[in-house]
């Protein structure tokens, strides 16, 4: 085999929907000023019981239920996450432990807002490499753990949830050539530190970087594969914030492309925030399978990788 390619998706968010008029009542703030600076109208928030762990199976399950394949053809699970709070198992032993699967390599990897491109990009790297064969690759993060519900800068943009994705060898590569990166000098531009860990972010910095620096990037990523930008079905970039999502797209100048706006009801959910568009813009059956897909991950550490892959 050659490559790989994304054979399913699954993803899960939970119940409980916080609005922003709700959360105008604990926080100074109104729906007018969250719409007007980041889009977000809505975003999930895990109950208590709901760990990363648990919102990550119940992702992989369903994209496993969707790829046809058995717990034993599984031989590698990585998860993405930046807010597990146990170290050992780790959430990629917890999620093979739940769904039955017997010997997988597990590892989680800790890139925040990039991790699951990141992910993706080492799972494909794997599988060329005849490490494995199948891999589940899961982005999740119960990021309302990490809030701090009295800045209202940072508070109206996070969300809870998960993504993953089934990745399967393929005689014809589908997963195209990463391009990854991280501008180490300014990572304190997103932070999630000190105990308890909270999230904040310099929210003008993250913004001139990522509209200025990241266009090229991924037009890098595009040319990588052998793609036009007026040649992509859709474009799924982090949902950090619509406000920067639309203007790198259009930077891009992926014209004829869908472009993924799941921030406005799901909000900020790092990690899980690509898999979690993406399993929902296939479901919908908007973009035609085959089609080629752009996947953007940047944020924390001042991070990103992205590819191209084709739609499942």
């Amino acid at each position: 085999m050659s490559g790989s390619r994304v054979l399913a998706l699954g993803h899960y968010q939970p119940a409980r929907v916080l609005t922003n008029d709700e959360l105008a009542t604990m926080v100074d703030t109104s729906d007018e000023w969250i719409r007007s600076r980041v889009g977000i109208r809505t975003r999930r928030i895990a109950a208590p019981d709901e760990t990363v762990a648990s919102m990550a199976t119940e992702a992989a399950a369903k994209a496993l239920a969707g790829s046809g394949l058995e717990p034993a053809d599984i031989d590698l699970v990585l998860v993405a996450t930046c807010t597990a709070v146990d170290r050992s198992p780790n959430t990629a032993a917890r999620v093979a432990a739940e769904l039955g699967l017997p010997s997988p390599a597990v590892m989680d990897l800790n890139v925040v807002c990039a991790g699951f491109t990141h992910a993706l990009a080492s799972a494909d790297h794997s599988i060329r490499a005849g490490a494995a064969t199948n891999a589940l690759v899961i982005g999740v993060e119960k990021f309302t753990d990490v809030a701090d519900w009295t800045d209202r800068t940072t508070c109206v943009l996070v969300g809870d949830g998960a993504g993953a994705a089934v990745i399967t060898a393929a005689a014809q590569p589908e997963i195209g050539p990463v391009v990854w990166g991280s501008v180490p000098g300014m990572g304190h531009a997103v932070r999630i530190e000190g105990t308890p860990s909270r999230f904040a972010q310099e929210g003008q910095s993250v913004y001139r970087w990522a509209t200025t620096q990241l266009p090229p990037i991924a037009r890098q990523v595009c040319e990588r594969a052998g793609v036009r930008p007026e040649d992509l079905a859709a474009v799924v970039l982090h949902q950090a914030n619509l406000r920067i999502i639309e203007p790198v797209a259009r930077k891009l100048g992926a014209v004829n492309a869908i472009v993924a706006s799941d921030v406005t009801e799901s909000g900020n959910t790092s990690a899980a925030s690509i898999p979690l568009a993406l399993s929902k813009l296939v479901a919908s059956g908007r973009v035609a399978p085959g089609a080629p897909v752009l996947l953007f991950g940047f944020g924390g550490n001042l991070s990103y990788a992205g590819q191209v892959i084709r739609c499942p």
